[in-house]
């Protein structure tokens, strides 16, 4: 009997929105943490399957990825997938609003009540407001995005002209993939700096080689302030595009924001160093959505690299106060940026912790090879959230069971 009232009297409600690469890591990793006679972890996500973002760029010209149905990853490891779109959360009663994912606005509403809330909503496009972006540019932030420039594509003759508006990561692979796939067309990249302007003298090199062998048209040093039908209107002049492209970085969910909670001037979720918001200590924020200090106190940039680490960090530090454990650190650091340049290129180029470009760069098919198997990887570890970690699941205490200030 002494052991029982350890333990808590009821289940304690663990409720993560979003089933990203980082939602969908931390559901699996809290429910290896913890005893299932103790927490209900509900993963909610309006779509169905899990999205591999990193290759929606390949998806958007014509290649076909494998479907991971989100009921069958989690099936066993006791994560109650719920499908529904976020509307609403209210962080002073405890609960988030969800309606079906097909259900006209304001119909067919429901509260979740949570204990623990994990807000993994992520980002959109970024359309910077932009006179003509929403109407006329298409984005790759997310499967529907990709699959609406699909169609685009697919309708263009061959000689059609298509620009790229960024010429940051998702930017440079966007605009590669296309010249690779559908070398009859006429790719452009619009950039505001120089091509490859981050990259080391080696990694730019590399990258101008790669674009002028696949015919890619550079204009760099140029802002678009105008997106039409036909054309992008940049400083430079008016870029020809029956379809344009915008990549030009990305916006966090506004729901946050809508909320009491701690925010940056972005929206994105203030948290301290276990990835718990700074004003609501059962609330934690991860990848996109958190405003988290990398190394020398620079904010984390919005990546699967910075996000993963992040999902682990929250997970374990739930685990840890849940259960009176020590509370661990997880390092965020940064080791090297993966480009893929089309199925044939690569660039690896290796950064300090806090993301600057040192000189030592992998380049051509090895950089190629070791992009996909990070991807792979990357997807594997959502896939199977509960492998490959301690099997070891603790017990809640009743005395923790309940959200307290915050601790160190």
């Amino acid at each position: 009997m002494q052991q029982n009232t350890r333990h808590t009297a009821h289940q304690h409600r663990i409720v993560v929105v979003g089933a990203g690469y980082t939602g969908a890591s931390a559901a699996g990793r809290l429910a290896a943490r913890l005893h299932r006679e103790d927490v209900s972890i509900t993963l909610v996500n309006a779509e169905p399957d899990f999205v591999e973002r990193v290759r929606l760029h390949q998806l958007a010209v014509g290649q076909n990825l494998r479907p991971r149905p989100l009921d069958a990853m989690f099936a066993g490891t006791g994560v109650r997938l719920r499908l529904a779109r976020v509307t609403g959360i209210d962080v002073d009663a405890r609960t988030v609003t969800v309606t079906p994912p097909e259900a006209p606005a304001g119909s067919g509403a429901e509260d979740i009540p949570y204990d623990t809330l994990v807000y993994a909503l992520g980002s959109a496009w970024n359309t910077h407001g932009v006179p003509g972006v929403e109407k006329h540019a298409h984005d790759i932030a997310g499967r529907a995005g990709a699959l609406r420039l699909r169609d685009r594509l697919a309708d263009l003759t061959p000689g059609s002209p298509v620009a790229v508006v960024g010429g940051g990561l998702t930017g440079v692979e966007a605009a590669t993939e296309l010249a690779e796939a559908r070398p009859d067309l006429a790719v452009s990249l619009i950039s505001r700096g120089p091509l490859g302007d981050w990259l080391s003298p080696k990694g730019a090199r590399h990258l101008r080689r790669v674009f002028a062998g696949l015919r890619i048209t550079v204009h760099g040093n140029t802002d678009v302030t105008a997106v039409h039908a036909d054309r992008a209107t940049t400083t430079g002049g008016d870029v020809p595009a029956e379809a344009t492209l915008w990549t030009t970085g990305f916006a966090v969910h506004p729901i946050a924001r809508a909320t009491t909670l701690e925010t940056a001037e972005d929206g994105q979720i203030t948290v301290d160093a276990t990835m718990r918001s700074t004003s609501h200590p059962d609330v934690y924020a991860i990848g996109d959505a958190a405003r988290a200090a990398g190394p020398g106190g620079k904010p984390l940039r919005m990546s699967c690299a910075s996000g993963v680490p992040s999902a682990w960090q929250a997970a374990d530090a739930i685990a840890a106060r849940l259960t009176g454990t020590k509370l661990p650190t997880i390092s965020a650091r940064y080791f090297n940026q993966c480009v893929s340049l089309g199925r044939k290129e690569g660039l690896i180029q290796y950064v300090t912790a806090d993301d600057r470009a040192v000189s030592a760069a992998l380049t051509g098919r090895p950089a190629a090879l070791y992009k996909e198997l990070v991807c792979k990887a990357a997807a594997w570890g959502v896939a199977h959230p509960t492998l490959s970690l301690p099997t070891r699941r603790r017990r809640v205490t009743a005395e923790r069971a309940r959200v307290t200030a915050p601790t160190a």
